[in-house]
């Protein structure tokens, strides 16, 4: 694809008006966390900015596809929103009253007020924050060395990943799975609980490869007529939350039709016999009720994947952001273990391949300082730790002092009006470093400046396929920004917290990572550019045994025996079923919240930094909800009209979208908008739980339910979505 060419202003060293602009092609990586972490090809401009970005062809999962968001990266990296200079709160925290300081000044406030909280309420009381804004290792894990240093509290990260790999990793007992170029030489690929067109552009690539040399069927399971199932030759629109259902109906079709393979089973299994006469009850019939499918659907559905040996399940994650998605994820991987798919090139599943690179995180993360007898707070509450509930606190001391990094928990963390409410404390110091003035960064003392991938040196990885990658620094940062792993240092040495890798550079940090995980020297990866690391087809295929003991596929798992990185089993995990089945623990529609919500990605809105770009502004409009028609109807809403929606938990205000590609009862709202988009500054996630989903947490983005009305608000009000009531006076000087 091609990119957005974003002009600057003549600087007074660029070259002549007549002088053609000095345009060099450089190789780096995508760090965004989309699975694809897309190999780029980037157009550096007399070594000081840049131009188009492409995918690069050499890598053979990237193919030279990347999506629109990261092709029109020039409009990001030279953006004049961005953040130049360190920032001090002059003014009401979220009042955007800063003033200009030095770097050296403000790492002085951190550090003393780091040490303050220290000293009085112990190190725990100071929390590192950070996810998942860049891939990159270093820029990414650097900060967990400063935590396990000063034996800050620790971070269990659930927003993202905790329930879809939990799910997978109890049936397969690894985080890998068939190679997922794979798919484009398969006869059927299923497409499950992910919009790629707008998430993972690269599992289209593959996908209509096979389509169009092999004439292969694309199914696609979702719980809205996005824009991947309008692609599919099969679309199975689901109720949100039922996807265990489906899946135990086609495997009872499966070994009822004979098309379960028996021999697979009883070499490569656990339990196929009890699972059977487990599923004697669980027929299309009863999947009908609960789904909202027909049974001809389901029937059709099990014949293809049951008669076709190369069917490829891509797992995604947004299915198992419910608070059953855990066995929704299992019950999934169980199909193609039941038909033995796993035999066959084109077969078997696959979710993530980030358990093949074996990284040896030690460096970077300071593993030697790691003290186990330190909290780890769960970053999904942390609107329940700001606001001091004891129990996200573990009964440990108030959290007193943050950095964030990676991050914007004010608009993207569940349980919105608890977010706010704790980042309005007083008593409660924030130092946040970005790249832009965020909704977090509203709300700090300490503002700092951040570089972008372009202008700093890392290390990645793609989940979603087999490559790694070291993704230079190509460009000098604008103003004073600086990289995370310079704020660990500066910090380190102000705070007292000695380690080698605070005194090594990035690139050392690389070399040191990559040989100790055994993949050979920087100086190799860079000669070759990327390295694919996928396993050998039988490992990938699990066809020498899966990652359990006796090597046999976990239909009936122990769920608190898989392995995790908390405290222990959270949630209802007590009453988790033993066997596939639909676990009816989401929050069901009822007579006060008739309505179910689910909050998926927006196609230009990767995260929530991707709203300071004009053009993702411009292509998503404004916030929206989709309504089925007839839902609207009922309540004389029309396309456009502002309505309400409400939970316990809030109320968001947004515009009605009709759609009849939503099943009735079913809400989508597409994007992270900024709180500020909304009415009355209260954003999507003001409605999202934060409570811990079995057996080892997880937050249930889509897992929502609400009420609808139609809101009395002036039909002709627009919100500002431009960033300027964002810009502070400072920024503006």
């Amino acid at each position: 694809m091609g990119g957005l060419f974003f002009s600057l202003p003549l600087r007074h060293d660029a070259p002549a008006m007549n002088q053609a602009p000095r345009i060099e092609r450089r190789a780096s990586v995508c760090p965004h966390d989309c699975p694809s972490v897309c190999s780029l090809e980037v157009e550096v401009i007399d070594g000081r900015s840049i131009g188009r970005v492409h995918g690069a062809k050499s890598n053979s999962y990237t193919a030279g596809v990347i999506c629109a968001k990261v092709a029109r990266y020039a409009e990001r990296i030279h953006n004049p929103d961005r953040l130049l200079h360190p920032l001090k709160r002059t003014g009401p925290k979220g009042s955007g009253q800063f003033e200009r300081i030095s770097w050296d000044e403000a790492l002085d406030i951190v550090a003393e007020k780091f040490l303050e909280a220290e000293r009085a309420f112990g190190s725990e009381s100071v929390w590192p924050y950070y996810y998942a804004g860049t891939m990159g290792y270093v820029m990414r894990d650097g900060i967990n060395r400063l935590r396990h240093v000063k034996k800050y509290s620790g971070q269990y990260s659930t927003i993202c990943t905790a329930m879809s790999w939990t799910g997978y990793v109890a049936g397969t007992g690894h985080l890998r799975g068939s190679d997922p170029r794979e798919m484009a030489v398969s006869d059927c690929i299923v497409i499950w609980g992910t919009n790629p067109v707008h998430t993972q552009v690269n599992v289209m690539t593959h996908a209509m490869k096979a389509r169009k040399e092999r004439g292969a069927k694309l199914v696609v399971i979702d719980i809205y007529q996005n824009a991947t199932m309008k692609q599919a030759d099969m679309a199975l629109l689901v109720k949100p939350g039922t996807d265990g259902a489906l899946a135990c109906a086609v495997m009872h079709v499966l070994f009822r039709d004979g098309l379960a393979d028996r021999d697979y089973l009883e070499r490569y299994t656990d339990h196929p016999r009890e699972l059977e006469e487990h599923l004697r009850t669980r027929d299309p019939a009863w999947a009908s009720a609960i789904t909202g499918l027909s049974v001809e659907e389901i029937e059709a559905f099990a014949k293809l994947v049951g008669t076709t040996k190369r069917s490829f399940f891509r797992l995604g994650f947004g299915f198992a952001r419910q608070r059953n998605g855990v066995v929704n994820m299992h019950a999934a991987v169980s199909i193609p273990t039941v038909t033995g798919a796993w035999q066959y090139e084109g077969g078997g599943a696959f979710h993530s391949n980030s358990g093949i690179f074996h990284w040896n995180k030690a460096l970077i993360e300071g593993h030697d300082a790691i003290d186990p007898a330190i909290r780890i707070l769960d970053q999904s509450q942390i609107g329940r730790v700001l606001t001091g509930d004891a129990e996200a606190l573990y009964n440990g001391p108030p959290v007193k002092a943050m950095l964030i990094q990676n991050t914007n928990p004010v608009s993207v963390a569940p349980e919105q009006e608890l977010v706010k409410q704790g980042f309005a404390r007083e008593d409660l110091f924030v130092c946040v470093h970005e790249q832009f003035m965020t909704e977090t960064a509203l709300m700090a003392d300490v503002v700092l400046p951040a570089t972008m991938f372009m202008e700093h040196d890392d290390l990645y990885s793609g989940g979603g396929h087999q490559h790694f990658q070291v993704g230079p620094k190509l460009i000098d940062p604008p103003g004073e920004c600086r990289s995370n792993h310079e704020v660990f240092r500066g910090l380190a040495g102000r705070l007292g917290a000695e380690h080698r890798g605070f005194a090594m550079e990035p690139r050392e940090i690389i070399d040191w990572t990559l040989k100790n995980s055994g993949w050979g020297s920087l100086e190799n990866l860079e000669a070759h550019v990327h390295f694919d690391a996928q396993p050998p087809f039988e490992e990938a295929h699990f066809l020498k045994g899966f990652g359990y003991p006796d090597g046999k596929f976990r239909f009936r798992p122990d769920w608190t025996a898989i392995p995790s990185y908390n405290n222990g089993a959270m949630g209802p995990w007590a009453t988790m079923p033993s066997f596939p089945d639909q676990w009816g623990v989401i929050e069901t529609a009822t007579e006060e919240h008739p309505f179910r919500l689910a909050t998926s990605p927006a196609r230009n809105f990767l995260n929530s930094s991707f709203t300071e770009t004009p053009t993702s502004l411009d292509k998503e409009r404004r916030p929206e909800v989709m309504i089925h028609p007839l839902d609207a109807g009922r309540q004389g809403i029309a396309d456009g009209d502002w309505v309400k929606l409400r939970n316990h938990r809030g109320e968001v205000y947004l515009r009605a979208k009709l759609f009849d590609g939503v099943r009735r009862g079913v809400l989508i709202a597409e994007g992270i908008w900024p709180n500020a988009a909304h009415p009355f500054g209260r954003g999507i996630n003001t409605l999202t739980g934060g409570d811990q989903v079995a057996p080892y947490g997880g937050a249930a983005f889509h897992d929502n339910r609400v009420a609808l009305e139609k809101a009395d608000l002036d039909p002709s009000l627009e919100l500002p979505i431009a960033r300027k009531h964002r810009r502070t006076e400072a920024a503006v000087g």
